[in-house]
């Protein structure tokens, strides 16, 4: 391969920006051409009234993945960025008003699995001991091992082997303990990075671990802050953020692309191309090209994760009992996820992720009043083919009317700003084939060697980055896929 000295990455998602700041940390001079007019992708923010409303992702994990980017140049990330920790992680909530406080300290959080289901303690700390295992494994060992070769996901298979990768998270923790509020505690996780509790590889139980051992944090000023900060150490190190600039087309002649044309008539060339974005879009992108053409359908044949229906609103005072994160349980679990998975139901009784940005921030809302958001799974545009602009007000209703009968009574009353987000507009604001949210569903067979490579099979200059690669959604594992790339491309 010839060496790279200059490269174009499509898309500013956590992915690209990382992926970036390698290349550019390495002296390749690197240009991110972004269609959106802020940077981030899907770590998108609106700022209305006074209100500052992150679109996600807000629950940041694994902080020494990002330091280290920062490292790369013998820089400090808290010289751009605070991280706050949150405590709890946590505050799970299931409709009869029972609660369990799900936080990174030990002997915190055993007190409270004994107070919640005190017959199953010594089943979660064998969970503990199987999740810092996997953790091992399929993290700290393959996460940023980019999967070019079959033989390669052959050699990985007897350490996951061991661990029954082939089971589903869900039916691991029910191995360790019966109490079934407290397998769904310890089983969700894998909604935050689009895959099905009873269906994805029981090796994401390594979350619970990466939570404990790294922590769960909140960035000063918002996700979005974070993004911003990696955009200023980006442009120091010499980088070039291009906003506004749609990708059209990717040119390409035999094997390799040749650069690319945005929708504006810009014309960049670059010894390599490395797209952020959606990764059905991405192949879409290479015009006039069989083999893109037929990647492209194969893609589409592929499962993909659900999307989601947010509800951003801003509430006159202040909430102190209300925890940064909540999750409220739906009466159903597995039926519920049938549903979204599956079925293509959408549900009557979603359950919710509330995020609580001003339980840490001042600044997220005007003074004596509070930010959240309330999110909730639902299917693709493939599995419901929803007409949103329709649906929307109902369904945002639905939405609010559980957070009002769970924890905010009198929720219409203090009401100033609302407004929502549906898969129609992952779709049209950022090209996500069918309005995934987390691109390819993150079952077995499509994961490591099965999911789209980090480095294209036929041209050989162009590169995969973020949640259709390898490991996966996740600021940790687009991240980790960030690291991937770029031993590929350095």
């Amino acid at each position: 391969m010839p060496e790279i000295r200059s490269a174009i990455v499509i898309g500013s998602g956590f992915g690209g920006l990382a992926l970036a700041i390698r290349l550019q940390s390495a002296g390749i001079a690197t240009t991110i051409v972004e269609a959106r007019d802020r940077p981030g992708g899907r770590a998108y923010v609106w700022n209305c009234d006074g209100y500052r409303f992150d679109a996600g992702p807000t629950v940041i994990t694994d902080p020494a993945c990002l330091e280290e980017l920062w490292g790369l140049s013998g820089r400090r990330m808290a010289d751009d960025i605070v991280l706050k920790p949150v405590d709890p992680f946590y505050r799970l909530i299931w409709n009869d008003g029972a609660q369990l406080d799900y936080s990174g300290w030990g002997e915190r959080l055993e007190a409270e699995i004994a107070r919640f289901a005190p017959g199953d303690l010594e089943g979660y700390k064998r969970f503990l001991t199987y999740s810092r295992a996997v953790y091992e494994e399929g993290y700290v060992k393959l996460g940023s091992v980019p999967f070019l070769h079959f033989t390669s996901m052959l050699k990985a298979a007897p350490a996951l082997a061991r661990r029954q990768a082939w089971r589903s998270v869900y039916s691991i923790v029910a191995g360790f303990v019966k109490n079934e509020r407290l397998r769904q505690a310890l089983s969700f996780h894998t909604l935050l990075v689009g895959g099905n509790p009873m269906k994805t590889s029981g090796i994401y139980a390594l979350i619970h671990h990466l939570e404990k051992s790294g922590g769960v944090w909140f960035a000063d000023g918002g996700t979005h802050a974070l993004v911003e900060a990696m955009v200023s150490l980006f442009e120091r190190l010499g980088g070039t953020l291009l906003l506004n600039e749609a990708v059209k087309t990717i040119r390409h002649s035999g094997t390799r692309v040749t650069g690319l044309v945005t929708r504006s008539g810009v014309h960049l060339e670059g010894d390599a191309i490395a797209s952020n974005a959606d990764i059905v879009s991405t192949y879409k992108m290479l015009e006039d090209s069989a083999y893109a053409a037929q990647k492209a359908r194969r893609l589409e044949r592929k499962r993909f994760s659900p999307s989601l229906f947010v509800v951003h609103f801003g509430l006159e005072g202040k909430f102190p009992g209300i925890a940064h994160h909540s999750i409220l349980f739906s009466d159903r679990y597995r039926p519920l996820l049938d549903d979204i998975y599956d079925r293509g139901v959408l549900p009557n009784d979603p359950s919710i992720y509330l995020h609580h940005p001003s339980a840490n921030d001042d600044h997220a809302a005007p003074p004596g009043r509070s930010t959240f958001y309330a999110l909730a799974p639902v299917p693709h545009l493939g599995k419901a083919a929803v007409d949103w602009e329709q649906e929307a007000s109902r369904y945002r209703d639905i939405v609010m009317r559980r957070v009002r009968d769970l924890l905010i009574p009198d929720i219409d009353e203090r009401l100033e700003v609302c407004f929502h987000y549906t898969p129609q507009d992952f779709t049209d604001d950022l090209g996500a084939h069918l309005g995934s949210a987390f691109s390819l569903e993150p079952i077995l067979t499509q994961s490591a060697w099965l999911r789209a490579h980090n480095r294209d099979d036929h041209y050989q200059n162009l590169y995969v980055v973020g949640a259709g690669t390898h490991p996966g959604a996740g600021i940790p594992g687009v991240v980790a896929s960030a690291k991937a790339t770029a031993g590929l491309m350095i």
